[in-house]
């Protein structure tokens, strides 16, 4: 073990025993996970007629893209430990743990970020290279170190870097950015205020204790929970528009429905209640909201059902 100086300028311990654990935690490995969800999905969605993603495309551009995710995030932790050293949900992270070093942390980052770089302009396409480079550039720089501290719309702002999964994995296979890929990027930016807003009401004492002008923090608790409703209100038309630009059927738009009507079951609760349970409870929906909602996209994809098929089956 040896003593260190935190981000803070407390001298803390720093572990003479780094794991592979610390360097995946690093990562943020469950915020990863979602966004390939996403991305793998726009992959898949790309395939016109629908069909199996070339191994030789699939591959490294999953591994690229989560390679570069992996390395957004890194970079995330190294900008934000004295943030991270404040708020009781991110005191355990290995950098405020003393588990990394500041220069093994960003020597990793570096790593994945080149590797993740290289692998997809040369194995995948440019055009995927630059678009990840740009998300890449606005989440780890732009939202991290400007838009997060700057404005309470900074989620709103900066969400456009957390959206674009999707983008990239379908530019991956076709090597051009449709519309559709445009429409589901739409979704994920729309979703993105709704999700992290319920989690920061839960959170407003610890951002206002780290200075952090989250939307609870600067308007309050009763103005954030009004936005997550009407925001929650705009996902659900935005979510209509696949299957009404013709780019989805009967299963996606059944699917869509559903999980928008419990969505906004749950923004409707959060701002007519008090219940201090129900911000991490929509918090907590919106992720299984997300994957579904993406998961229903696949399905309707490969298993399409349209109106005419229905009519069919009931004698019309």
């Amino acid at each position: 073990m040896r003593h260190t100086q935190s981000a803070t300028g407390r001298s803390k311990i720093m572990s003479d025993t780094t794991t592979w654990r610390d360097y995946l935690a690093l990562t943020k490995p469950g915020v990863v996970m979602l966004l390939m969800v996403t991305a793998v999905a726009g992959m898949f969605l790309a395939t016109d007629p629908p069909g199996m993603v070339p191994l030789d495309i699939f591959i490294p551009s999953f591994i690229g893209l989560t390679l570069a995710m992996m390395s957004s995030a890194a970079i995330n932790q190294i900008m934000d430990q004295k943030i991270d050293a404040i708020m009781t949900r991110t005191e355990k992270r290995p950098l405020v743990a003393g588990k990394l070093s500041p220069k093994a942390a960003i020597t990793f980052a570096v790593l994945l970020a080149a590797a993740s770089m290289v692998m997809l302009y040369f194995l995948v396409n440019p055009l995927t290279a630059w678009l990840t480079l740009f998300g890449f550039v606005g989440y780890a720089f732009i939202y991290t170190l400007y838009l997060k501290r700057a404005t309470p719309q900074n989620i709103v702002i900066g969400g456009i870097a957390g959206a674009i999964p999707p983008l990239l994995g379908w530019a991956a296979v076709t090597g051009d950015v449709h519309p559709y890929a445009w429409l589901l990027v739409l979704i994920i930016f729309v979703w993105t205020p709704p999700h992290f807003w319920a989690l920061a009401i839960h959170r407003k004492d610890e951002y206002a204790k780290a200075d952090i002008p989250m939307l609870p923090v600067t308007h309050g608790i009763p103005f954030t929970r009004e936005s997550v409703l009407y925001y929650t209100i705009l996902l659900f038309i935005c979510t209509l528009l696949p299957y009404l630009t013709g780019m989805s059927d009967l299963i996606y738009l059944l699917a869509a429905l559903i999980l928008g009507l419990v969505f906004l079951y749950h923004a409707v609760r959060l701002r007519f209640s008090d219940d201090p349970k129900l911000p991490m409870k929509t918090f907590g929906y919106s992720i299984t909201y997300l994957f579904a909602l993406f998961t229903a996209l696949l399905v309707d994809h490969y298993l399409p059902v349209k109106p005419t098929d229905v009519a069919i089956w009931l004698g019309a």
